[in-house]
């Protein structure tokens, strides 16, 4: 069913939902070091090695339950995943906060990813799905906008409790977010695909088709700069601050994060307006692309700053990267309705498991050309591989969302 109102039940919900995903999601950058010695991890190679295992164990759950939620999406409805996502986090969260080792908390970061997966898809596609054309970009703006301050609470929560507490707190938000799933309605397009008894939910159908899979791909990879940034610069703030000069113990990466997901924020809520202004997708996530090329530039060369230029530019590559709107309404608007919920689930989350191979081509890059060199390597080739994705894409601003994928 179509409903008219901007401000409704399914905006509401799919916004907090993603509210307390990001908390999660982001909270472990946040706390990876507190964590880590709280479990006994204290020398400084070895909390940086096992940070970036968890964070891979993590991103490959999301892989997992991309495909997992995107197929039930389409197959059993957008809000089965909705709730169902928002569950399995809220849970995997509580158990977090109770880990004792490193194996421990590593199945549990696979388990919450895999969870973190599903909400942000389904909630686009039900937003998108159940809002009037031109009102659809104001609504995916409401949920991504509202979602990313998530990341803020987790940064103010994590100063102000200890790093298990901040476990368990975004498990119970979880939980009590799942009493608002009464009056939210499934998709009428939904319910339509299941009227007509056609082929919905087919995830393999996306590599059979030429043309499809070239879309597809173009819709993943635009994304990499995102978790370039986000992943690598501003989650190891304290390693890149002292390359650039700065003491390693002065730079937090909870403010580092918090900084950046503000300027993540404001960027997002003004490329939505833009867009909606311009009537264009694909301009607005140009101009983005073109600033986040400048802003990681400044970043990776600011020898000698100080601190709080550090924060700022963290905070500007937050903004330079504030497409993430954009990005997961493109992949909403590019597919008919019988797969819309796979493609909407899988893109968001293999953008983000794109941080388990940058991970590893800047682990290789910083081997041999240093941390910076090797960060400006990884920075150059995501941006171009974006540029060539946007290239290739079709504009879907007014695009009818209302037909099915012959597949």
């Amino acid at each position: 069913m179509t409903n008219t109102r901007l401000i409704n039940p399914a905006v509401i919900v799919a916004a907090l939902g993603y509210f307390v995903d990001i908390y999660d999601l982001i909270l472990f950058s946040i706390v990876r070091i507190q964590s880590l010695k709280g479990i006994g991890i204290t020398d400084k190679q070895e909390l940086l090695d096992k940070g970036l295992l968890l964070l891979d164990m993590q991103m490959l759950g999301m892989l997992v339950g991309g495909i997992l939620w995107g197929v039930l999406g389409d197959k059993k409805g957008r809000l089965s995943v909705l709730f169902g996502s928002i569950f399995l986090y809220s849970l995997a969260n509580i158990v977090n906060g109770m880990v004792e080792t490193v194996t421990a908390y590593a199945t549990w970061r696979f388990i919450a990813g895999i969870g973190l997966a599903g909400e942000l898809g389904a909630g686009i596609t039900l937003v998108a799905e159940v809002l009037p054309k031109e009102k659809r970009g104001y609504g995916t703006m409401i949920v991504a906008t509202v979602g990313l301050t998530g990341a803020l609470a987790a940064g103010f929560i994590a100063q102000h409790f200890d790093w298990r507490t901040c476990y368990f707190i975004g498990g119970g938000l979880g939980m009590a977010l799942l009493a608002l799933r009464i009056g939210v309605h499934e998709s009428g397009m939904f319910g339509a695909v299941k009227e007509h008894k056609v082929s919905s939910g087919d995830f393999l159908a996306l590599f059979t088709n030429r043309q499809r899979l070239f879309k597809y791909l173009r819709c993943v990879f635009v994304g990499l700069p995102t978790w370039f940034v986000i992943g690598i610069l501003v989650s190891f703030a304290p390693e890149f601050g002292e390359a650039l000069g700065l003491p390693h113990e002065s730079i937090s990466t909870g403010t580092a994060i918090m900084f950046a997901y503000g300027g993540l924020v404001i960027g997002d809520l003004a490329s939505g307006l833009i867009s909606q202004l311009l009537r264009s997708r694909l301009r607005v996530m140009a101009l983005f692309l073109l600033l986040d090329a400048i802003v990681v530039g400044t970043y990776l060369n600011a020898h000698g700053i100080n601190l709080p230029t550090l924060y700022l530019l963290c905070g500007l590559l937050g903004f330079s990267v504030g497409f993430w709107v954009i990005f997961v309404t493109i992949a909403a608007e590019q597919f008919g309705t019988n797969i819309r919920a796979t493609v909407t689930t899988t893109v968001p989350n293999f953008a983000r498991g794109s941080l388990i191979p940058l991970t590893a081509l800047f682990t290789f890059a910083k081997a041999h050309l240093g941390l910076l060199y090797g960060a400006m390597a990884i920075g150059v080739f995501s941006l171009v591989v974006a540029f060539w994705c946007l290239s290739g894409m079709k504009e879907t601003f007014d695009e009818d969302l209302n037909y099915m994928e012959e597949i």
